[in-house]
């Protein structure tokens, strides 16, 4: 005599524990090829437009070969990288969006880059609702209608696939090194074996930022923002003012 039980995990799905989730059920179904969704370069977010530093860096000499791309890249992992995936890594883990999106001002001194946060968050709110509806994106939509930062709509939108805040953080991350990557192809003729090559040997990087941010979140949620990491890059910052000024450019920034 065979007993069964019923699952309400849905076919295919397993079930993943999100204890850094406030007010989030303790089991939830696992959404995995979401995050494939969210990294990927074809996800209408518009971050195809935007050089994250490599276009002044290429500019300005620092950028000019495989190797300085992958020192670069490194650099910008460790700052911006961080901040963005501590952000993100909050906001999914239940946060509060709106004091975040302060903490993303704070963090981020530069009005260059500031305004292309918040161009960025308007544009991945409106790739995010359409994807993964949710009351969160639509509060926060509704409060900052001219757009929160970026990694702040990133994490809502990881939290509402139903992923979990360390999956917020490896996306902000790998978002970090990648678009530098990706734009230095088209800047320096960089065959894009070499520039792939670069973000792969940055793996183990990316996953121990992903990490670091993601510990970071819990404290956030239950101590406050001043939690989360502020790594500063004021060459990047410097940088971003000088470009934004320039007449005429390939990346927004």
């Amino acid at each position: 005599m065979s007993t069964s039980t019923t699952d309400p995990t849905p076919a295919g799905a397993a079930a993943v524990s999100d204890p850094g989730a406030a007010g989030a059920p303790t089991a939830r179904p696992a959404a995995r090829a979401a995050l494939l969704v969210l990294a990927d370069g074809r996800f209408p977010a518009g971050g195809h437009a935007h050089s994250g530093g490599a276009e002044a860096a290429v500019d300005a000499g620092r950028i000019h070969d495989a190797g300085s791309l992958a020192d670069f890249c490194r650099g910008r992992l460790h700052t911006a990288g961080l901040v963005a995936a501590g952000l993100a890594a909050a906001a999914a883990a239940g946060a509060d969006p709106l004091r975040l999106d302060e903490a993303a001002d704070a963090r981020t001194p530069a009005p260059a880059l500031r305004a292309t946060a918040r161009r960025l968050g308007r544009q991945m709110m409106r790739a995010a609702r359409a994807t993964w509806p949710s009351p969160e994106l639509e509060a926060l939509a509704a409060a900052r209608p001219r757009g929160a930062h970026q990694p702040v709509v990133l994490g809502l939108a990881v939290r509402a696939a139903g992923l979990s805040p360390l999956d917020a953080a490896h996306t902000a991350a790998y978002e970090s090194v990648s678009g530098p990557a990706t734009a230095a192809v088209r800047l320096l003729s960089l065959d894009p074996f070499h520039a792939t090559a670069v973000l792969a040997r940055l793996a183990p990087a990316v996953d121990a930022v992903a990490q670091q941010a993601a510990d970071a979140a819990p404290r956030a949620v239950h101590d406050g923002v001043d939690a989360l990491p502020a790594a500063s890059a004021p060459l990047l910052d410097i940088a971003a003012e000088r470009h934004a000024a320039w007449p005429v450019r390939l990346f927004a920034s």
